[in-house]
């Protein structure tokens, strides 16, 4: 594939030039902000670091490791017997010069999908192919086992099992094109703060959470103070994009204080 970039030129200002990609290329979009267009939501799949204390502390041991004794470090990393192993793998299958990956029972895949669907939406057309090639990758990984007697290579059902186990775990934030980010902050956040405040209201009105009682949680749960300005113009009116909450005024209180109601809640109670 051929396309023009624009580049910085050597003596200053800007030069044109031509880029020629050979075989199938991984993009990878990374951004430090939370806002994502529609169409990077949709072609994309939606990843956020974790943000546990187990990550930090395995880095942490692993930035004194390097920090200390880089040559060791270095030496060590090469010389992973786990890391040389998938890197020969890589070259094996490589080697293989897959051109196609078959499934035995496609309706197999085709009911798991939609049996978990309520209501299909444009994305899961777009959706499907990212979980049909999260398959594939583990088939392919497998290649040496997964060959049929015509040396076609056909995934197996570990392959779907495996598949649609890590889909489970990504799908739910990328219908609602959320980065997991945000996702877990309505789950983990504002959902059980609406449910704790609203569980003795019985067909009332409902009560709403506070900026206070969100950044509580939030500290609670993270250690740090929630970023107000990413909150305010990005967090939220991504989970209101989303349809996942909404805010209004606190009409029986002071009434420039926003409340923050959470609509998923809403939706399931209404339904009942």
């Amino acid at each position: 594939m051929q396309s023009k970039i624009t580049d910085k030129a050597q003596k200053g200002g800007n030069k044109t030039k031509t880029v020629i990609i050979r075989g199938f290329p991984s993009v990878v979009f990374c951004s430090a902000g939370l806002k994502i267009d529609e169409q990077e939501g949709t072609r994309f799949l939606l990843l956020s670091p974790e943000d546990n204390q187990g990550k930090i502390r395995e880095g942490i041991i692993e930035k004194i490791k390097k920090e200390t004794d880089a040559d060791a470090y270095y030496q060590w990393l090469e010389n992973n017997p786990e890391r040389k192993l998938l890197k020969e793998r890589i070259r094996a299958i490589k080697k293989e010069n897959i051109q196609e990956v078959k499934f035995e029972n496609p309706e197999n895949i085709e009911k798991l999908f939609l049996d978990k669907k309520s209501r299909l939406k444009q994305r899961d057309q777009r959706d499907i192919g990212k979980l049909i090639s999260i398959i594939k990758a583990f088939t392919i990984l497998n290649v040496w086992f997964r060959k049929n007697e015509n040396g076609e290579i056909v995934a197996s059902r570990e392959d779907v099992e495996e598949g649609f186990r890590i889909w489970d775990k990504l799908g739910e934030s990328q219908e609602y094109n959320l980065p997991p980010y945000v996702y877990q902050i309505y789950k983990e956040i504002i959902l059980p703060l609406f449910e704790e405040k609203n569980k003795d209201n019985q067909g009332g009105v409902k009560i709403g959470i506070t900026k206070r009682e969100f950044s509580k949680k939030y500290f609670e749960l993270y250690g740090k103070l929630a970023p107000d300005w990413q909150t305010r113009q990005q967090v939220f009116p991504m989970l209101e994009t989303a349809g996942l909450m909404h805010q209004e005024k606190d009409t029986l209180g002071d009434k420039r204080t926003m409340l923050i109601f959470a609509t998923m809640l809403m939706d399931k109670e209404s339904k009942k």
